[in-house]
């Protein structure tokens, strides 16, 4: 049986290869100044939006109707990339679906989500993507730190992607107590280093979250990978 296999394309962007799919999470691509990635040259089955801000929605649109791939996301913002001749599918927090891919519920996210024409985009979200031998992936999205955090992690997460940047969602002291109440097995940094004001050291970060808690961080560059 085939590993999961997680690309981090840098800002919040990221690939995943499991059971035979290709999934692209919040695809900002050719706009992002740190991307490892064209979004031309990027192949998806499935493309998963956490919310509607544009360095989130970034390339999906292109590379949807490129790859014929159909983007998950909650109902407005599926509702709105719809209307520009793309497949869809919606769901609501805390709503999950069984996929070819494997199962996928959207959770809770502390954080704005209006769509890039200033219209109504729901609320923000993060997923968590249950794979085969039933390895449960933490996506959390742009988020602060949130103390249901807890009940997520109840459900045993083997990997957790987090934001530490800072000004638009946890910093990394939010980031370690978030690690604290998910008790995840892996965790990578995401969403830090795009711009200067978000700017961060992920290796201090790791080496203070390897001291404080039972969970391995795995510190990538754009464009490196981590199979879990």
């Amino acid at each position: 049986m085939d590993k999961t296999k997680i690309t981090w394309y840098g800002h919040a962007a990221i690939g995943i290869q499991t059971a035979g799919f290709r999934l692209l999470v919040d695809p900002y691509l050719n706009d992002n100044p740190k991307s490892a990635a064209r979004a031309e040259d990027v192949e998806a089955d499935y493309i998963l939006i956490s919310h509607g801000h544009g360095d989130h929605i970034g390339d999906a649109v292109s590379i949807a109707k490129r790859c014929n791939a159909k983007i998950i996301a909650n109902t407005e913002v599926a509702r709105w990339l719809g209307k520009q001749g793309v497949e869809t599918h919606g769901q609501s927090l805390g709503g999950g679906f069984r996929y070819p891919f494997g199962y996928l519920k959207l959770v809770y996210a502390l954080h704005g989500a209006s769509l890039p024409d200033g219209s109504y985009g729901g609320v923000a979200a993060g997923f968590v993507l249950t794979v085969e031998n039933n390895q449960k992936i933490y996506i959390a999205g742009d988020t602060g730190l949130f103390g249901d955090m807890r009940l997520i992690g109840e459900e045993g997460i083997c990997l957790a992607l987090l934001p530490i940047g800072d000004n638009y969602t946890m910093g990394p002291a939010d980031a370690l107590r978030a690690v604290k109440l998910l008790q995840p097995q892996q965790v990578i940094p995401i969403h830090y280093d795009t711009f200067d004001f978000i700017r961060q050291d992920p290796i201090a970060w790791a080496s203070q979250v390897e001291s404080e808690t039972a969970a391995r961080v795995h510190v990538l560059k754009p464009g490196d990978s981590f199979s879990l």
